[in-house]
């Protein structure tokens, strides 16, 4: 071999190995300048190629970063990622990001159609009635084994909403659904488009298989102020009313509203008198709450800044309660006069009705989360509270002994005011969090049974609302899930 054959061919070596991203990143002579100019060069001048967004970041996760860059492990190089938001299509983490969890939601909503969802390993319904019959369960651990196959396998059907105003199903969207006691009314909050907010009330008796037919009815009653929170309200009857927590607007202080359920549909008739609206000057309620306690009889209470009232709607009295924080979530007790509540800087405390706001007495129990509390649900027996805050922590305390005795894992939330709801009889716990999916765990041993991925693209302004009722659409209803996104309604029922 002569001399410049070798020569050549030295020089042809060098340049493929520079031109290797996976050599260039281990060669210990490279030299970290040239390199980055020359993959900037490369990804720039690579109008051919573009970059892919696949979810498989394994193959990146031992490549080292490089500021201003983005390795695709597909292709296995570098691209630039492109400054500022002035740019047609620019190329960053977050839309990288983004595309990366659009790519799985995707994937998940197709596994959804294409095969039933089994929770646990080895958990179908042979297996569990031959363990049955040879008596490794009982009764009792049967029936929530079956349910939980049950909840596993529940498909997806959008609901058909009539309204004596089509147009505007179209263009309004979902904000919250609220189901009443019985399951067999859910209250709505749509955003319009002009600006605001329009309420209704959805008939869930109607809601039979195959066919999910529903009829929102609706009232002319906007609101250009933010609601804060919702609860149904028994001044009447069980649940009458609802009563609405809204932000002040410029000069308009906030206030709580008491609206009658009879100003959109009347479904006790001769026992509703002609509904009035009923409004309380109250600035800044973050949270709200009405008392079924017959020592707190016809009272709501809401969390405001620093503070709670208790207000009677019958006398008008309130009693104030100052606090270190501002609530953000509230329940009243049933069976004892309590009212618990969730702050912002992560205590829990009761109050106990009996004391009055004189002195510190009225202060019963004290919890405390790391992070902000966004919703505190107590159990039937009044032993347990269950709370969520915003570092998607959700947690089961005792009462009685103050301590935390289970944690429910997979909750997403950093910063938004998210519900939990608690539901006994069918033992299980749900939750949306802040990625958009619906996750639903057993409420006795903390497992996580269903991951429900949102059938609209994740965003701020789109996460959906739930509610879940073991008799959806009143006493001869069936167990199910009702999801609101966007402009639509969906029913997940059992099969």
């Amino acid at each position: 071999m002569n001399k410049s054959s070798w020569q050549s061919r030295r020089r042809h070596g060098r340049r493929s190995h520079q031109q290797n991203p996976w050599y260039r990143l281990h060669d210990p002579e490279d030299r970290s300048d040239s390199q980055t100019a020359q993959s900037a060069q490369d990804s720039s001048h690579g109008d051919d190629e573009s970059p892919s967004t696949s979810s498989g970041t394994a193959g990146a996760s031992s490549v080292p970063e490089l500021p201003g860059f983005y390795f695709d492990p597909e292709k296995k190089r570098y691209f630039r990622l492109l400054p500022g938001h002035n740019n047609c299509n620019p190329l960053t983490k977050e839309s990288i990001r983004q595309k990366e969890m659009e790519s799985k939601r995707l994937r998940l909503l197709e596994e959804e159609d294409k095969q039933k969802k089994i929770a646990r390993m080895g958990f179908n319904a042979s297996s569990m009635l031959r363990k049955s019959q040879l008596g490794f369960l009982n009764v009792t651990n049967y029936c929530h084994l079956a349910h939980e196959l049950r909840l596993s396998c529940m498909e997806r059907k959008k609901v058909q909403i009539r309204s004596l105003d089509p147009s505007a199903l179209a263009s309004d969207r979902f904000n919250l659904i609220l189901a009443d006691t019985n399951s067999d009314r859910l209250f709505t909050v749509n955003d319009v488009k002009v600006g605001g907010s329009k309420y209704g009330i959805i008939n869930l008796q109607s809601l039979k298989t195959p066919t999910l037919k529903v009829f929102m009815h609706e009232n002319l009653y906007f609101t250009n102020r933010k609601v804060n929170s919702v609860c149904w309200a028994s001044l009447n009857h069980l649940d009458s009313h609802i009563l609405l927590c809204l932000m002040g607007l410029a000069e308009t202080p906030g206030c709580a509203t008491l609206l009658p359920a009879s100003l959109f549909v009347n479904s006790h008739p001769g026992i509703d008198r002609p509904g009035m609206l009923c409004s309380f000057r109250i600035p800044g309620a973050w949270s709200c709450a009405w008392s079924l306690n017959i020592q707190a009889n016809n009272c709501f209470s809401t969390g405001l800044s620093r503070r709670v009232l208790l207000t009677n709607v019958v006398t008008g009295h309130r009693q104030s309660f100052g606090t270190n924080s501002d609530v953000l979530a509230q329940q009243f007790a049933l069976m004892v006069p309590l009212l618990f509540n969730g702050c912002r800087s992560g205590e829990i405390f009761a109050i106990d009705l009996r004391c009055g706001n004189q002195g510190k007495g009225w202060k019963a129990t004290r919890l405390f989360h790391d992070s902000a509390v966004t919703s505190v649900r107590i159990l039937q027996d009044e032993q347990y509270l269950m709370a969520s805050d915003m570092a998607g922590k959700i947690k089961l305390w005792d009462l009685r002994t103050t301590k935390c005795i289970r944690q429910y894992e997979g909750h997403v939330n950093e910063y938004a005011y998210l519900p939990l709801h608690v539901h006994e009889e069918e033992g299980i716990l749900v939750a949306v969090g802040q990625d958009c999916y619906t996750r639903i765990w057993s409420l006795h041993d903390a497992h996580l049974l269903r991951t429900i991925p949102s059938p609209y693209p994740a965003s701020k302004a789109d996460i959906p609302s739930v509610a879940f009722s073991s008799r959806l659409g009143g006493s001869r209803g069936a167990p199910g899930l009702l999801m609101a996104v966007g402009q639509d309604l969906y029913c997940y029922s059992y099969s």
